[in-house]
């Protein structure tokens, strides 16, 4: 099968989207697929990666606010690849020019849109929770669901990452046909790498001893991920336990975070680690990953510690709650500081050793990126098939 996959979020110095296509690459390919992917870049090139698949990079304006990223204009640069190309399927997960452009190509392939995420969420319901609901927010931005549904409409099939971002969109009335949940590189991951020396260290740097407890939080530092409101209820429930966190990550908002953490001495910054080596054995030492985000669609980060063997705590939304369970986890109202530092002193009432175990068992069922790949090729198999008949 010959995958091409228009692209406008794929950049050489982009971060999660890089990661997701260049594995998925390295997967398909090994099963006998092929993956290209076509990307806006500075000037027209190629680049044939070794182990197979291909990156496509053609001329375009950079994002106004990101000039890491691109953006699509003209149709007939990319309907002219497609013609070359001649895939199977046309992916495409852009929901404005990109969307119209692989609409509107004439090809044979079968066309598959999907969802990576919200901007609804993502955007106006984080931005203006302040002055309206969030009830209120959707009716307002019902013409964006509207729009969407009209270039949805001229795509075979549509589909989301997880059964978190499904229920979202379906709930407003957009359509979905599946939800092909993501997976983790699950090799680099493991129960087996928790180091006590690390942990200590990491809890040292908080000036707190080994019988504190130790929280960790990995994420941009944007306001969709509510760091604001998890190291709030941190400093609640550290009133009255011992209580470290450290934050790994970096953004846009990283100087409002400083300036947050103020000269708490219990809760410390840190630059993101791009080693995964290191990062599964700081997720495997410590006490529990802690998250704020509801709006994530897909909670990479939850899997990864999962994976690791971490428990966890969560907000009673969005992506990082599926991969809760109540034997390793507490969740909290979504946007609630008091709800989460209840759920903080919850969970370390709990029987921490019982809570690491299920952890534990819970992480060999973690879906890798390789069963998700394979779910997807099904998908599109079935698809193409159902559309000859």
């Amino acid at each position: 099968m010959k995958i091409v996959d228009v692209n406008e979020f794929y950049s050489p110095t982009g971060g999660g989207v890089r990661t997701y296509l260049d594995r998925k690459m390295s997967i398909l390919a090994q099963r006998g697929h092929e993956l290209i992917v076509v990307a806006p870049g500075r000037e027209d090139s190629e680049e044939e990666r070794p182990g197979g698949g291909r990156i496509v990079y053609r001329r375009s304006p950079g994002m106004p606010f990101d000039k890491n990223y691109g953006l699509f204009w003209d149709a007939a640069p990319i309907h002219a690849l497609l013609d070359r190309f001649d895939p199977d399927v046309v992916e495409c997960s852009s929901p404005w020019r990109p969307a119209w452009i692989v609409a509107d190509w004439p090809g044979r392939a079968m066309k598959s849109y999907f969802f990576h995420g919200d901007n609804l969420e993502a955007y106006p319901k984080i931005y203006l929770e302040r002055f309206a609901s969030g009830e209120r927010i959707e009716r307002a931005f019902g013409w964006y669901d509207r729009y969407m549904t009209r270039f949805l409409a001229r795509f075979d099939t549509v589909l989301t990452n997880g059964p978190a971002l499904a229920r979202r969109l379906r709930a407003r009335h957009v359509r979905v046909d599946a939800a092909m949940t993501l997976g983790i590189e699950r090799r680099h991951f493991s129960p087996t790498l928790r180091d006590p020396a690390v942990r200590a260290e990491l809890l040292a740097q908080c000036d707190l001893p080994p019988s504190a407890h130790l929280l960790l939080g990995i994420g941009r530092h944007h306001r969709e991920k509510q760091w604001p409101l998890v190291i709030d209820a941190v400093q609640r429930a550290g009133a009255t336990l011992p209580i470290g966190l450290v934050l790994f990550g970096q953004g846009l908002a990283t100087k409002m975070l400083e300036k947050h953490v103020g000269d708490s001495p219990h809760i410390r910054l840190f630059r993101p680690v791009y080693d995964r080596s290191r990062l599964a054995r700081i997720m495997a030492s410590t006490d529990a990953l802690i998250h704020g985000a509801s709006a994530e669609p897909f909670g990479l980060v939850a899997y990864e510690a999962l994976a690791s063997g971490a428990p966890m705590i969560v907000p009673d939304e969005g992506g990082a709650f599926e991969a809760s369970a109540p034997a390793y986890a507490e969740s909290f109202r979504a946007k609630d500081v008091v709800s989460c530092a209840e759920a903080i002193i919850r969970f370390f009432a709990r029987d921490q050793t019982a809570m690491r175990t299920a952890a534990a068992d819970a992480a060999a069922r973690v879906r890798s990126d390789e069963d998700h790949a394979e779910a997807l090729v099904a998908h599109y198999e079935g698809v193409i098939a159902a559309k000859r008949v």
